[in-house]
């Protein structure tokens, strides 16, 4: 495998979404190691989008990291007890996202079950606040570098699948941009989070 460059991320969030789908993530805590492929994304585009956190500009706030250039971690809390892990995208001074909802489990299994308190493979991963428990992802790595050794993305070669789009999962309160297509799914994929459409 190899890590993404720096370069792979300097596009804008739609384009990073659909590029990261087959990618593996990975995470290496301490020795342990922990791996998946993404299945399923969604593109958070800046301040022009209302689902954004970025939205209207929040410059100095939470989503300070999105002002910079892709490739490092932006990680939020919701409901006040899961972690959701998103990859900055573009340049500085662009506040793009992609929020990871899914993966496929490949390495590590047994170590993200025990996190997770589960031995259901399909359900390890399927969706943004169960695999950052299994992959071990919360706050304290805001802002990590993705080009780094403890959370980094890698290409396998893997490039064997079709690919699906459809509304983005959790936002009735964006108005019209809750219905924007831009949700990003491996085509078939038994690991995603829930069906491409609502």
């Amino acid at each position: 495998m190899e890590k993404l460059p720096r370069e792979f991320y300097l596009c804008n969030g739609i384009e990073l979404s659909k590029r990261l789908l087959g990618k593996i993530l990975v995470r290496n805590k301490g020795g342990l190691v922990t791996a998946a492929r993404i299945v399923e994304t969604e593109a958070y585009m800046g301040e022009s989008d209302r689902a954004a956190h970025s939205y209207r500009g929040n410059p100095g706030g939470r989503c300070n990291i999105q002002y910079g250039p892709g490739g490092f971690a932006y990680i939020y809390l919701i409901y006040g007890m899961y972690s959701c892990f998103n990859v900055v995208a573009n340049v500085e001074n662009v506040p793009e996202v992609s929020l990871i909802r899914a993966l496929e489990p490949s390495e590590g299994i047994e170590i993200m079950a025990e996190r997770r308190r589960t031995d259901k493979l399909k359900n390890l991963c399927s969706g943004p606040g169960k695999l950052c428990m299994a992959m071990d992802i919360d706050r304290s790595l805001y802002g990590e570098d993705l080009c780094g050794d403890r959370l980094y993305i890698a290409d396998d070669g893997f490039r064997d699948f079709e690919t699906e789009a459809g509304p983005r999962v959790n936002i009735d309160y964006a108005g019209e941009a809750a219905g924007y297509p831009w949700r990003f799914v491996i085509k078939g994929n038994k690991f995603i989070s829930v069906g491409i459409y609502k």
